[in-house]
């Protein structure tokens, strides 16, 4: 028994603590918890300590915290958090409930250890599957998330750089060891001009209730696996300015977190789906800066081990390294890129979206499909099928511009895209050659094609998409396609869906 434990904890290491079969019981501590694991419960009791931005100091506050902590989980894991319980003490004994409170617990159910995705993700058993899921899951958690005037508060221009510029006040120390002094005036100088430029773009993310309460620690560790299923657990209770952000901001995390596993991948397929659930493409100018605040955070976090003196020198070592590396991320996500514009082209069933989210991977880039676009524009579900006054000429028009002026956003972003549609007609071919020339961009034609019995096939065989097209419409599609202008030509990369891709000829 650790004679430095609480005389609370070291009870409930003992199995005869619980009112339920318990074979041996696990301590894990962070900064502020102790966190009893019983095999089929965890037990979290929260550390009378105050930190400035976590305070726990007192027996109400750890209670009201407790209560935030259910309440605020149970949004995305309800299987996880079961309820907060009293414990009083009877002379030197404690028990749960039976008196007065000295004490509180969380009461949650356990998973194993290895179910975390940031352990999966060293066996390589993270998957774009996952991914797919926690976009859908987190789009459909941010609709839902609370917003009022006291949250959207926090989303005001001052308040949103206010973290940031707490960041670079915090790690002045760190200029010219674990943080290059060229990397950090030039990461300040981006997010001070962002600030300064785009007070618009802030303000409208606030009418468009896009500051809620959010999760605000979304990143692979905290995540599991639950019947094969990922689970998102363990918000942040404990400061309203870490919950209450921009939606993009929060998803950001998860983003940032694979692309700092060298997994670009998987950030772009949950980045991806995230988008084309909510429709909230036109937010990316945004996505860089929190990206790098993220990504900054964990710097900053990191080299805070660099100052304890209870931290070994080897560990010390490879926390100075993760400090490095996240500083330079953080950089990195401010700098100047030379995105590609792609435009699919082709007959439904011809392939085109599937290798449209297959170069949105590789690329990596962002996948505009017209069918989200068009579903978003009629403000109906994804999965609804579209009656045809939503397929006139006056609405394949309007969707077409809606694809242009995202594609103009996302691109002047610095992200590369992929216009997924039929592009049909030379008119709007056209429209994307004089995007990508007006800002000096490569753009890249990519003509999908297949045998048409293979076409009807694929169309019969389609379930689940948001795709509304069916075989009866190909005659149609092919009476309307006009062929590449000499112009075009030039830019056309001609693709056999029937064969393997050969992406040396396509990226």
């Amino acid at each position: 028994m650790n004679s430095a434990l609480p005389p609370l904890i070291q009870q409930m290491l003992e199995p005869a603590f619980y009112p339920h079969p318990v074979a041996s019981v696990n301590l894990v501590q962070t900064h502020g918890a102790y966190v009893l694991l019983t095999g089929s419960h965890a037990y979290k009791i929260k550390k009378p300590v105050d930190f400035g931005f976590m305070d726990y100091s007192t027996l109400e506050k750890r209670n009201f915290y407790l209560h935030e902590e259910l309440r605020l989980n149970q949004r995305l894991a309800p299987q996880l958090y079961q309820e907060v319980l009293p414990i009083s003490q009877t002379g030197e004994h404690y028990q749960f409930g039976e008196g007065t409170a000295v004490e509180y617990a969380l009461q949650m159910g356990e998973f194993p250890q290895e179910n975390l995705l940031s352990n999966l993700f060293t066996q390589n058993a993270v998957t774009l599957a996952h991914m797919e899921n926690l976009g859908k899951q987190v789009a459909l958690f941010h609709q839902r998330a609370l917003v009022n005037d006291h949250i959207r508060s926090f989303g005001k221009p001052e308040s949103a750089q206010f973290p940031i510029n707490q960041n670079y006040e915090q790690t002045t120390a760190r200029i010219g060891s674990v943080q290059n002094t060229d990397h950090f005036t030039q990461t300040k100088a981006f997010t001070d001009h962002f600030f300064a430029t785009q007070t618009d773009l802030l303000e409208q993310r606030l009418t468009q209730d896009k500051i809620r309460e959010g999760h605000g620690d979304l990143h692979l560790g905290n995540i599991c696996l639950i019947d094969d299923q990922p689970v998102i657990f363990d918000c942040i209770e404990f400061n309203e300015p870490f919950r209450f952000i921009d939606v993009l901001s929060d998803s950001a995390f998860l983003v940032m977190d694979l692309i700092a596993r060298e997994r670009s991948d998987l950030a772009f397929r949950f980045l991806n789906t995230y988008l084309e659930w909510t429709g909230d493409w036109a937010g990316l100018p945004l996505l860089p800066v929190f990206l790098s605040y993220r990504a900054y955070v964990r710097a900053k976090v990191t080299s805070f081990l660099l100052d304890d003196p209870a931290v070994g020198t080897e560990q010390k070592e490879q926390a100075a390294q993760s400090a490095r590396s996240y500083y330079h991320l953080a950089w990195k996500f401010t700098q100047p890129q030379t995105p590609t514009l792609y435009v699919m082209q082709g007959l439904s069933g011809s392939g085109k979206s599937t290798v449209a989210k297959a170069l949105s991977l590789r690329s990596p880039a962002i996948h505009l499909r017209s069918d989200a676009v068009r579903k978003h524009l009629a403000k109906l579900p994804l999965l609804e099928k579209l009656p045809p006054e939503f397929y006139t000429t006056a609405s394949n028009q309007q969707t077409y511009s809606e694809l242009l002026r995202l594609a103009e956003i996302i691109l002047a972003a610095g992200f590369s895209v992929v216009l997924d549609a039929k592009y049909e007609q030379v008119a709007q071919r056209a429209g994307a050659l004089a995007l990508a020339e007006k800002l000096h961009i490569p753009i890249k034609i990519l003509a999908c094609s297949c045998a048409q019995t293979l076409l009807k096939t694929r169309l019969d065989q389609r379930t689940g998409d948001i795709a509304d097209a069916d075989a009866a419409l190909i005659s149609q599609q092919k009476q309307a396609q006009e062929a590449f202008s000499a112009v075009e030509l030039a830019w056309v990369i001609r693709i056999d869906t029937e064969q393997p891709l050969v992406w040396e000829q396509i990226i």
